[in-house]
């Protein structure tokens, strides 16, 4: 018994028999099964045969006399051959010898035909049974290399449909995230149009206030925080925007190949469950010949593997950029409170300072206005005091002008003269003395007079400055967003 699956070489060898068609006709009959066939044509029938005449043929034997009887055939062919009981009588065709060898020799063939015979049915049954098992071995380990196909691509599937889940994962954490970083990109609007919008407002200071202060630095670094944070977050979105594209593009290329792998799951798994007792089973004439393979196992591994890795590699960037993103809005959030925060103290300590000096030119316009009324009630007791000293002078210059019209030697300048004269003139210069201050005091009212109004429009300016500072700015400045909408949250 030779190893199970070797060829098997017989020691006759007889040309094979030629065929003879003992079926009917193909297009006869009523074909159940598709038009395809096999591409090794069967010479030969795979059931036994029915027909003797399949294997065998009539041998038909004339013998001749040629080895006996040439002499006499050369003598006579011309002539006929005599009667059958004349021709006993004339010569015999063979001896007993040859009847014994020729009886002895169909023995001998016939024991060879039949030792040969049986040799071809015990190699014929060996070799049928030798192929059926080569055959069987043949199906099972293709039918273990489709398992191990199916296997692989299980695995691959299995590898792709977990890449695929992270990466739809994360292209919809980037997503929210991008939301985000829209949306405190939206919430910095406000604050920049509240902080130019003071500075406008500051604008409208008048005079004195009109000054480059702490508030208006402070303002003036909050716009250049907030556009800078605007900017920042700008270059980031675009850099989401461009990141999800590339998400979206890894995630289309595995959802591709998880779809072929799908597909040859599907069709390996078909293969791999195939039975000879199956149904749908059918000859396809000349389908070993067409080769449409486009790849080998290491360069079709390598291909799921080049997209796996280069997702992975999506995704990480995907991920560092969500971080940046985070780290950003808490940054930018930071940095506008913080900016924010200096700029309510700058406006605070403004205030204050506005406030304390618009009370302290309200106490000196006070002040002004009772020295007003003081002075103006000093100029009238100096006109009284003028007026009273008039009279006294008119007394005096009287009594003079009386004296003057003594006559003849009564015109003494006695000392009554005298004191007149003294008199007059004392309260002439008591007169002047009044009037001089009178002027003085005057001066001094107008003087008094333009330091009332200049405390009066400076404090209409600190009122003006502490209106815009406390009213409009303030009050304004507390819609500035909280840290949750500073950072992208509703």
């Amino acid at each position: 018994m030779e190893p199970l699956g070797s060829t098997l070489t017989a020691t006759y060898a007889h040309p094979k028999p030629t065929p003879t068609n003992f079926l009917p006709a193909v297009g006869t009959l009523a074909s159940s099964y598709r038009d395809r066939f096999p591409h090794n044509n069967v010479t030969h029938p795979l059931s036994l045969p029915w027909r003797p005449s399949t294997y065998y043929k009539v041998a038909s034997n004339s013998p001749t006399l040629g080895p006996y009887c040439t002499r006499s055939q050369k003598g006579c062919d011309n002539t006929m051959l005599p009667f059958v009981s004349n021709r006993t009588t004339l010569f015999t065709r063979y001896t007993p010898d040859d009847w014994y060898r020729s009886n002895l020799t169909n023995y001998l063939e016939s024991d060879t035909s039949r030792h040969n015979a049986e040799r071809l049915r015990v190699d014929t049954s060996r070799l049928i049974q030798d192929k059926y098992q080569h055959t069987r071995k043949t199906q099972a380990d293709s039918t273990q290399n489709l398992g191990e196909r199916v296997n692989d691509i299980g695995f691959w599937k299995s590898e792709i449909t977990h890449e695929l889940d992270a990466m739809i994962g994360e292209t919809n954490a980037l997503t929210d995230v991008k939301k985000k970083l829209e949306r405190a990109l939206m919430e910095t609007e406000a604050p920049l149009q509240v902080a130019r919008e003071c500075l406008f407002h500051r604008e409208k200071r008048m005079g004195i206030d009109l000054v480059h202060d702490d508030v208006e630095t402070q303002l003036l670094t909050e716009v250049d925080t907030i556009l800078c944070c605007e900017e920042r977050m700008k270059l980031h979105l675009d850099k989401a925007i461009a990141q999800l594209a590339a998400n979206r593009a890894s995630q289309h290329e595995l959802e591709k190949d998880l779809s072929d792998k799908q597909a040859a799951y599907r069709i390996d798994d078909k293969c791999h469950h195939l039975r000879n007792t199956s149904d749908g089973v059918s000859y396809f004439r000349g389908v070993e010949r067409v080769d449409a393979t486009v790849s080998v196992p290491e360069s079709w591994a390598k291909f799921t593997d080049d997209n796996v890795l280069h997702s992975q590699s999506t995704r990480a960037a995907s991920s560092k950029l969500r971080d940046d993103i985070h780290n950003l809005l808490v940054v930018t959030a930071n940095e506008m409170w913080n900016q924010f925060n200096k700029v309510n103290l700058s406006f605070t300590n403004r205030i204050a300072e506005t406030a304390d000096a618009k009370n302290k030119i309200q106490i000196h316009l006070a002040k002004t206005l009772q020295e007003i009324f003081q002075t103006e009630m000093t100029i009238e007791s100096i006109k009284k005091a003028i007026k009273d000293k008039s009279a006294f002078l008119k007394v005096a210059q009287t009594r003079l002008d009386e004296r003057t019209r003594r006559p003849n030697i009564e015109l003494c300048r006695d000392m009554a003269q005298l004191r007149l004269v003294n008199e007059v003139y004392e309260v002439d210069d008591t007169i002047q003395t009044l009037q001089q201050r009178l002027r003085e005091a005057e001066d001094t009212l107008q003087s008094l007079v333009h330091t009332k109004a200049t405390l009066e429009h400076d404090l209409a300016v600190k009122a003006n400055s502490l209106y815009i500072d406390q009213e409009k700015c303030t009050s304004m400045r507390k819609t500035f967003p909280n840290t949750l909408r500073l950072v992208g949250f509703c």
